[in-house]
């Protein structure tokens, strides 16, 4: 999820009123559907202090010394259901998953100080669910190059990238860093590339170690834009899905010649056992006792009667 952060301090605010000829007290706010929006005070609150939050002239919170309340009139737990936390420490409001019904005024009240009340016109612009998906979510093959375009920035801004919280890559005006550090330089040993046009990045030659959650800040005069993309590379075998069938189809016939010569080692063995049990059973039947000898005691008697015949 995006996450779109405001912020505006009082004392600072009067400067940027004469640097910039707009009212330091009142600013626009442009978001899309399912961001983050976290609008800041700056302001440190005391046990004295009362800050309200009000939504088109509804209450939405209130903080009274340590004491908070969200959502105590009865049409905004309706609107803003277990969407809205509040900084106890600043009185900053921060408002989940954005909506178009969220678009409108929201109006900051601190009573307790000398200082004006604080306006933030919200504009939420819906963008169709397969562009956003689109936008949000890259998918390429290992190897392949992928660039994740931040859309429309300022000249002006101060971009940085980091992927999973590390700090990647850095645009200053005319100045660009990428991968500062020993574990990003490790990570993406020259694989990274800057547009310093569009502020997009660029990753070539992607690893399975490149999937994860790539952020980037925009920081401008008087707030800071995050933008979230997730980025997936998968591993495949071959370069496209042919190659894999090939593949495949030489392991098929590599198993089949493996079956087949464990199957005729496995015949080839049996006819060997029943052979020699075969010539075991010859062999046996061949060494009798009782046939020889009575096959060589007539072949004597025999000759020996026709010598003593009478002539």
């Amino acid at each position: 999820m995006k996450e779109m952060t405001f912020l505006l301090g009082y004392i600072c605010l009067s400067s940027l009123h004469g640097a910039f000829g707009v009212d330091p007290y009142r600013v626009s706010v442009f978001v899309m559907v399912g961001d983050s929006v976290t609008l800041h005070t700056s302001v440190e609150i005391n046990q004295q202090d009362r800050m309200t939050w009000y939504f088109k002239n509804t209450r939405i919170s209130q903080i009274t010394g340590d004491q908070s309340k969200i959502c105590t009139d009865d049409q905004c737990p309706e609107r803003f259901r277990d969407r809205l936390k509040l900084d106890h420490q600043t009185g900053s409001l921060t408002i989940m998953n954005i909506t178009t019904c969220d678009s409108g005024e929201y109006k900051l009240k601190l009573p307790s100080r000398n200082i004006s009340d604080l306006f933030f016109y919200m504009t939420v612009h819906d963008v169709p669910a397969a562009q956003e998906d689109k936008m949000k979510r890259k998918s390429v093959k290992e190897g392949e190059s992928v660039t994740l375009d931040p859309g429309d920035i300022n000249k002006d801004d101060v971009m940085t990238w980091y992927f999973n919280d590390s700090l990647i890559a850095e645009i200053t005006g005319d100045q660009s860093k990428i991968c500062s550090d020993d574990q990003c330089k490790e990570r993406f040993r020259d694989r990274l590339k800057l547009d310093h046009q569009t502020g997009s990045l660029t990753i070539t030659n992607t690893r399975n170690t490149d999937t994860g959650e790539y952020r980037l800040q925009i920081n401008r005069s008087r707030f800071t834009i995050m933008r979230s993309f997730t980025l997936t590379v998968t591993v495949v075998w071959g370069s496209d899905l042919s190659s894999a069938a090939a593949v495949v189809g030489v392991l098929v016939l590599i198993a089949a010649a493996v079956a087949a010569v464990i199957y005729f080692s496995k015949h080839q063995a049996i006819m060997d056992y029943i052979k020699r049990q075969h010539n075991n059973q010859y062999n046996a039947e061949d060494s009798s006792p009782d046939q020889p000898d009575v096959l060589i005691q007539m072949t004597p008697t025999s000759h020996n009667n026709t010598e003593n015949a009478p002539q």
